[in-house]
């Protein structure tokens, strides 16, 4: 059996106690406050970022990983005789996918398998977990990526939005996409397409917001075989709702927040779904 490291970065979403469980190596993203520079999840945390946002208010920018941090941590473990399978964030969204690209090259070596799962966050974190399940179970580094990469096109997201301001800025949608967000009372769904967030639907209040998010669930032809992923940033009701639709219909989930790198682009009050379809 393959002695095989799973390498991902902090746009993963998902509980520390997963993490440190299935023995991730997560690569921090760089949270950047004009001359300073964090760690995402090692310097700095959700909640004491938004502190220092609401207190210079200004909303900090992030950086991909560089080829060199790649270089430095793929050696570190082809050193210690790993096969390595990196699960990254979307390269639509981020250059983090084409460093760690570059770095394979510099090493010129087999055993670094590479997966652009074309999605970010939670649903990214379901992947990296779905990598860890195959290498318990004795896959190779390229039966896992060939796994992986059949279900990415499955992967499909609901998710609730307060405000689109921070995504706009952000430059993750359009400003004619976010636009839709302004609107008093609209709640605005996005989902996945083409590697990129997009606007998928809207709706007034929460109540109808919930309604959207569960029955686009209910119509993908879910699999109900892999747990759905439920993240929420500071949006307490919608969380409850659907926390308990999970609970009563017996749906399994793992239940996260976001992280830095993604909280600065969704700020507060979203929440949804992520899951995988048949």
């Amino acid at each position: 059996m393959e002695k095989i490291k799973i390498i991902t970065d902090s746009c993963l979403d998902i509980p520390e106690e997963l993490i440190q469980k299935n023995d991730i190596e997560v690569m921090p993203v760089l949270i950047n406050f004009g001359d300073e520079t964090y760690r995402d999840r090692e310097e700095i945390n959700f909640n004491t970022m938004q502190e220092k946002i609401e207190r210079e208010g200004v909303l900090p920018t992030t950086a991909q990983i560089t080829p060199v941090r790649f270089e430095e941590k793929f050696k570190e473990y082809l050193d210690k005789g790993y096969k390595i399978v990196a699960v990254l964030m979307s390269s639509g969204m981020s250059g983090t996918y084409n460093s760690a690209c570059i770095a394979k090259d510099m090493i010129g070596s087999d055993d670094i398998v590479l997966i652009d799962t074309r999605v970010i966050t939670s649903a990214q974190g379901f992947f990296v977990l779905k990598a860890c399940e195959l290498r318990d179970k004795g896959y190779t580094a390229e039966e896992i990526k060939d796994v992986i990469e059949r279900l990415i096109p499955k992967m499909n997201a609901s998710l609730c939005f307060e405000s689109l301001d921070n995504i706009v800025r952000g430059g993750r949608i359009s400003k004619t996409a976010g636009a839709i967000g302004t609107v008093l009372g609209i709640k605005v769904i996005l989902g996945f397409k083409d590697g990129m967030m997009g606007v998928k639907d809207k709706a007034r209040g929460s109540k109808k917001a919930i309604k959207k998010i569960i029955s686009d669930y209910e119509s993908s032809n879910p699999n109900k075989e892999e747990p759905v992923m439920l993240i929420e940033v500071e949006s307490p009701e919608i969380k409850a709702e659907l926390k308990k639709y999970l609970d009563e219909n017996k749906i399994k989930y793992i239940e996260t927040t976001a992280g830095c790198a993604v909280g600065i682009h969704s700020g507060k009050g979203a929440c949804g779904l992520f899951y995988l379809t048949n």
